[in-house]
């Protein structure tokens, strides 16, 4: 395998710290701290003002602070009592070698496209990445032997900018290497280790680098640099390019280079879990290795490919998955094939639809048919999953195990604000998170306070307002923005007042304008004197999605009309830590997808844990977790605008604002807070990521685990 040496560098890319504090370079460059409290505070410790202008980046905040601010730190005993804390604990949980559970599986290769972790590495799109970086982190609180595999994306992330007509603008954001928590992976000679990905000529290299997620590695592949030509160079630079030919490159590079990694690097593995079929050509690389290394034939080979290999497809849509023709795999595949002893035909009949069998190579089609374990991500997803497939199914040999549901879940420590963890923590024990799928252990959570309830949430929806009001008037001070863009904007919001928030992907089936429907009844509810309603607003459409921008624009107009008084904002630029402000600061977490569309919908997971009360169509994930007493329900099937329009106006109307503005003596809306309590109680169990990753140990990982060693005995 062809490995190239990069120019030498220092690794890691830190500042030189004092020697009484050198572990706090190592919890910098360990995403750790992200979902540990104490962790983030120790770097807000040092200098609140400088934490937050850094962008929560602990490399970018280090290197700010000069070496004369951190020569003193040792001095600052405050500091040092509380480092000396954290970093006992940081290191007690990276040396825990112990599992979570009765048996551990045999070490797990997760590949996907995208891995949202955190804000400071922007290398994510949407909910597809947060579900894997919550499963990276999950794995790592419970000590599962895993490994990830993704994208560096060093121009992909793609920041929203509005105008003042209300048309979203993107600006590229490019990574700065060397100020993210970030590593380059070093070869034996000490030197960035880039290796040659196979089957691409000319020949592409991709440099390799790694970001630690608790006890978990995630290994970064970047081709953008100087080893390949400029077109080369853009393979990894964009998430999800629209040009079919690079994307095919690139997930050529995400699949088989990826695999040549981890081959290179030394790691073994017995399970591969491919998250959506875009890195699916592992599958392949997979039969050489077991045709190569084994020495079985290859329909051994192929066998043990599908009893080892897990395939997770969020898609509702044949139409929304990858295909590429017959001549640009024939091109890039001709002699790959001849390597593994198959003919044309053959490989291409692995990714063949039989639905549309013209249409060319399909990577979905690819997942299903080389995994044995399947898995849709709700049990609604996977009854839509069992019928858009269907022909796929029926060509399966008889006796093959179906696709299953593994509804997904949310990593409580990341979503959860931390007051409330901290609450959690004198409710439910110090260690209420090793048994958080246990229901009978969230049934104190009725011991919590109204007043301490109310205050918590109250405390969360003042700084969302005060986040979003701060960025309307930091794009005022650098921009000089009209007084209608800052009141579109949020600048107008009342803590006080009964918050819907719709926070998403902009796209049609999502349905963003439906609470929009009849602007005059909502102008109704919006302005009600006694009893007033403000809907914020934010989320992206792909570039390249210009319906999807019609609907932001009209949106954004509807928040610069005036008749509603600045109670209707766009918040712009939704990602990580605007979504963390929003589901914690919300009352209502509004959700109205055209069924069946909605594979699953973490983000109503993500505000239910924090008792934001859940409102939405009975798709996703929301069929399990709607139990008539946590949330409400916009009932319907039919996916039709007006009639589901004139249900989510009935319930605002006769329930949900009746309800938030009904006080008890204490000036509490105590039936409110019931169901905050009921929503916290019956959604954090169930949907929490330590439930899912136990799914995933009971249906997946654990059998074939089993398997492997009957195999290797």
């Amino acid at each position: 395998m062809p490995v190239i040496n990069a120019d030498p560098s220092v690794n890691p890319v830190l500042p030189q710290l004092p020697k009484e504090i050198e572990g706090v370079g190592e919890i910098a460059l360990n995403l750790w701290w992200t979902w540990n409290p104490r962790g983030k505070n120790l770097f807000r410790l040092i200098n609140p003002y400088l934490w937050k202008e850094s962008g929560h980046n602990p490399i970018r905040f280090l290197k700010s602070l000069g070496d004369e601010a951190l020569a003193a730190l040792p001095q600052n005993e405050t500091f040092m009592r509380e480092y000396r804390y954290v970093y006992a604990v940081f290191k007690a949980y990276i040396d825990d070698k112990t599992v979570a559970g009765d048996e551990e599986p045999l070490p797990i290769a997760y590949f996907c496209a995208e891995f949202g972790l955190h804000h400071s590495v922007p290398i994510y799109s949407g909910g597809l990445g947060f579900l894997a970086g919550d499963i990276l982190k999950e794995s790592s609180d419970m000590g599962l032997p895993m490994v990830g595999v993704g994208f560096m994306y060093p121009q992909g992330y793609v920041r929203q900018v509005i105008g003042s007509d209300g048309w979203q603008n993107g600006a590229n954001e490019t990574i700065d290497k060397d100020t993210a928590p970030i590593e380059r992976v070093l070869d034996e000679n000490g030197n960035h280790l880039v290796i040659q990905v196979p089957f691409i000529d000319p020949a592409v290299y991709t440099a390799v680098w790694k970001i630690n997620v608790g006890r978990v590695t995630l290994y970064l592949l970047d081709t953008d640099i100087e080893q390949n030509d400029p077109w080369d160079r853009q393979i990894s630079s964009h998430l999800y390019t629209p040009d079919m030919n690079q994307r095919l490159r690139q997930q050529i590079v995400l699949g088989i280079g990826g695999y040549r990694v981890l081959e290179v690097l030394g790691i073994r593995y017995s399970i591969l879990h491919l998250n959506e079929g875009h890195p699916a050509f592992a599958l392949f690389e997979r039969i050489r290795f077991f045709m190569e290394e084994k020495k079985l034939s290859l329909d051994e080979a192929i066998a043990r490919v599908q009893a080892s290999s897990v395939f997770t497809t969020h898609t509702p849509l044949q139409a929304a998955t990858d295909v590429y023709s017959f001549d640009m795999m024939s091109h890039y595949f001709g002699e790959y094939w001849q390597r593994l002893g198959m003919d044309r035909e053959r490989f291409i009949s692995f990714g063949l639809n039989p639905d549309a069998p013209q249409a060319g190579f399909n990577m979905t089609v690819l997942g299903l048919r080389l995994c044995d374990q399947r898995n849709a991500v709700s049990k609604k997803h996977c009854e839509v999953t069992r019928q858009i497939w269907k022909s796929v199914f029926a060509q399966e040999p008889e006796g093959k195990r179906e696709i299953v549901g593994i509804t997904n879940g949310v990593h409580l420590p990341t979503w959860m604000g931390d007051e409330l963890s901290e609450e959690l923590d004198r409710l439910l024990g110090e260690n209420w998170l090793t048994l958080q799928d246990d229901p009978d252990l969230w049934s104190r959570i009725e011991e919590l306070e109204d007043e301490k309830l109310w205050n918590l949430h109250y405390a969360y929806k003042v700084r969302m307002v005060n986040f979003i009001r701060e960025r309307v008037r930091r794009k005022w001070a650098d921009e000089g923005i009209d007084p209608m863009v800052a009141m579109a904007e949020g600048v107008m919001l009342d803590p006080d007042v009964l918050t819907i928030g719709f926070a998403r992907r902009m796209t049609s089936y999502k349905r963003p304008e439906l609470i929009l429907h009849d602007l005059d009844r909502l102008e109704k509810i919006v302005n009600n004197y006694a009893r007033p309603v403000q809907i914020v607003f934010a989320g992206k459409a792909h570039p390249a999605d210009n319906p999807g921008k019609q609907i932001i624009q009209r949106i954004f107009k509807t928040c610069q009309d005036r008749r509603f008084r600045g109670r209707i904002a766009f918040v712009e630029d939704y990602g990580e830590e605007t979504a963390k402000y929003l589901v914690r600061g919300c009352d209502v977490w509004l959700n109205n997808p055209q069924i069946p569309m909605e594979a699953c919908g973490t983000s109503g997971m993500k505000a239910s844990i924090n008792g934001t009360l859940h409102c939405s169509t009975l798709d996703g994930w929301w069929p399990e977790g709607y139990n008539g007493k946590n949330g409400w329900a916009i009932e319907g099937e039919s996916s039709d605008d007006a009639a589901d329009a004139e249900s989510l106006y009935k319930l605002l109307e006769e329930e949900i604002v009746p309800l938030y503005y009904t006080l008890d003596e204490h000036k509490r809306p105590a039936g409110w807070l019931a169901r905050m309590r009921e929503s916290i109680r019956s959604v954090a169990p169930q949907f929490g990521g330590r439930r899912m990753m136990n799914d995933y140990m009971k249906e997946f990982y654990l059998p074939i685990s089993k398997k492997v060693q009957t195999w290797e005995n």
